[in-house]
Order: structure tokens, then sequence, then C-alpha cells
């Protein structure tokens, strides 16, 4: 499926290292105002080389918007659609000779996967299953967080939680998470983004990759949204989040460290009720939904994402030929994708919320 939402939907198209990538998103109630310069500065997040310590790939990643939108940005009502031109892709980087003529495999990539379902041939920049395909995902959900936050009073804020063993300490409200893109790695922690950028120039050097974590809250949500049993909050989120290439685990609230906890340790106590129905709790383990429905507290979640596949060291494989190799892959990677999903996770969460708040507007 390239498509995702139901209200509102995103369907992207493009490859890593073809002419560009793209997105429509139908949907859109007509007559909200979007930001275009907002957009191309949160998509800049994203963008190949913004930051050093991301992939050498450069890329300008400009939004030239088609159609569903008024000169001055007004949405129509009708499709909105974009492309983003690819510029710098280098797809010699992936020509790699082998005795028999196979192309290779790389090891924890999609090529293999996708040879055994389409039979096609590992594709330069893994194609479709790269990464890149994301910054369409970006586009659209910049426009949601917008959408969200004039219309609804929802914001949205992701950061890195974690780079290989260095993690953010306590509770995510005794950070500032408002200063998270001021940060080179994205994390909220001043002291802790300067140690993760030296972590990862030395990570690179080593000519190796690291995992990582990116955590993302929820503010303003109202209460009462969500459906029980199979469309519940955390399992559209979990949906969402996971469709991120490397993405690996998710958890909600406290997530797994619940399972090492009493009941007692973990209870969010009801403290009081306003006279408008909103509750008071005395602690949010829980992360914002119960019974898959949200509480009006703040929406809390994680997403693991695993090293980059693609390392400059040598690694067995084989090819489309069966041939059994060892070979060293070049090009320009990250050496942590945690970093470059941070905006990503955002936007997944942000179509997410945005597509059930539309429907409950019709």
């Amino acid at each position: 499926m390239n498509s995702f939402g139901r209200k509102l939907r995103l369907t992207t198209f493009g490859e890593s290292h073809g002419v560009a990538l793209g997105g429509v998103l139908d949907g859109m109630p007509a007559g909200f105002l979007i930001d275009r310069e907002a957009v191309q500065r949160f998509v800049d997040l994203r963008r190949p080389g913004y930051s050093r310590s991301t992939t050498k790939r450069r890329e300008p990643d400009e939004v030239v918007w088609l159609s569903g939108l008024t000169d001055e940005g007004r949405t129509l009502g009708s499709p909105i659609a974009f492309v983003i031109q690819n510029k710098d892709a280098r797809s010699q980087d992936y020509a790699t000779a082998t005795s028999l003529g196979g192309k290779p495999f790389r090891a924890n990539h999609a090529d293999l996967t996708y040879w055994l379902k389409y039979g096609l041939e590992p594709q330069p920049g893994g194609g479709r299953s790269s990464g890149r395909e994301t910054v369409a995902r970006v586009v659209a959900g910049a426009v949601a967080q917008q959408w969200l936050e004039q219309v609804w009073g929802v914001t949205v804020q992701a950061f890195i939680q974690q780079v290989g063993a260095l993690s953010l300490a306590g509770d995510y409200t005794t950070y500032p998470l408002e200063h998270t893109y001021d940060r080179l790695c994205y994390c909220p922690d001043a002291t802790l983004d300067e140690e993760i950028a030296a972590y990862l120039t030395k990570v690179r050097t080593d000519r190796d990759s690291v995992g990582g974590v990116v955590g993302c809250v929820v503010r303003g949500m109202p209460a009462g949204v969500g459906e029980p049993i199979f469309d519940r909050i955390p399992a559209l989120l979990s949906y969402a989040v996971m469709s991120i290439p490397g993405s690996r685990a998710f958890a909600f609230g406290d997530g797994f460290d619940l399972a090492g906890l009493r009941g007692s340790a973990v209870l969010d106590e009801l403290l009081a009720m306003s006279d408008e129905g909103t509750v008071t709790f005395g602690s949010n383990h829980n992360g914002g939904a119960l019974g898959g429905i949200t509480t009006g507290q703040d929406l809390n979640l994680s997403v693991a994402f695993k090293p980059t596949p693609t390392i400059a060291r040598p690694q067995q494989t084989l090819t489309t030929e069966g041939e059994c190799v060892t070979l060293t892959f070049t090009g320009r990677h990250d050496p942590c994708i945690a970093l470059r999903a941070v905006p990503v996770v955002q936007s997944m969460v942000a179509l997410t919320l945005a597509d059930l708040l539309v429907a409950l507007g019709d």
C-alpha cells in the first residue's frame, strides 16, 4: 500500500534515486491557510546533509506545490499534490561488481525481500524501501500539524530520546521540548545533545552505525477520541510510526517499563473534575489513553530504530545468482537513522491524529 489515512489520506510516490518523490494529500478541509514557508522549514529538518551528524548526501528538498491551493496557499478542498526533486543521487555508488554478474543483497536491508516478493534486483539507494521516501510524509505531516494547532490547539513534538547507550534521564516533562530543533542532534537536553554528536563522529570514523529511540509528545488532544477494540489510539499510532523504514519497536506511555512494575506503582489516580468535565490525574503512566480512548492528558510514545543497515565494512552476503561473496558497500549513509526520523515520527503522529479529528468534523 502506498496510501495512509481514511478521511485525510496521503498517497506517496517516488524512489530514492528516481527523478522525484512526492505525494497527494486528499481530504484537507477547504479554506485553511497553509504557511508554505513553515512547511519548507520543517522539511529541511529531515533533509540529507542538513546536519554534520547525518548523511553527506546533499539534497535541497524544495517542495513544489502542484494543486489544491490558491495562490496565497489556502486549501481548495481538492487533492493537494506536491513534488520534491532528487538532485544529488549517485547510483554509481551501488554498482558493486561480482564475478558471476549477479547483484548483491545488502544485509539488514529490503534488497532481499523485494527480490523474493517482486523479482526486483537491488535498487540504487534502496529504491522505494529507502528512508528517502519519507520526505513526502514530512510535507504532509507539516500541513497536518498546522491544521491541528490552529484549529484544535493540538501540538506534536518529537525528539531524540536515546542514541546507543546515551539516553535522556527522567520524565519528558522536565525537558524544554520546544528547543528540540535548536539542537544539532534534536535532543532537548543540550549537554546530552553534544555528547551524542561527539559519539556519532566516532561511530562514523569507525565506519559503523548505531540505533536510537525517538520520543514524541502530543499536547492539547481532546478527551474521548479513539475507538474501543481495533481502532484504539495506541494501535493507530503504532501502525503509523512502525511504517517508517528502520523502526523496530513501539512503546506507549511507560511502555516496556510497565512490565517490571507493580500496579500500585503506576496507578494514574483520578484527583479532580472541572465543571467542564476535564479530569486531573496524579500521573500519566498509561500515556494519555485508556481503553484506546484519549483521556485529555498528554499522549506520549516512543519508537526504536535499528542501526543504519549499510555500513562501510566487509560483510558476507549473496547475489541474485546465489553467489556467496564478501563485499564492502559504499554510499553516503547516516551513522544513526533515528536523527532524521524525528520529524518523520512527528509527521506520522500528526497525520494520524488529524485524520481522526477531520472525521469528527464531518
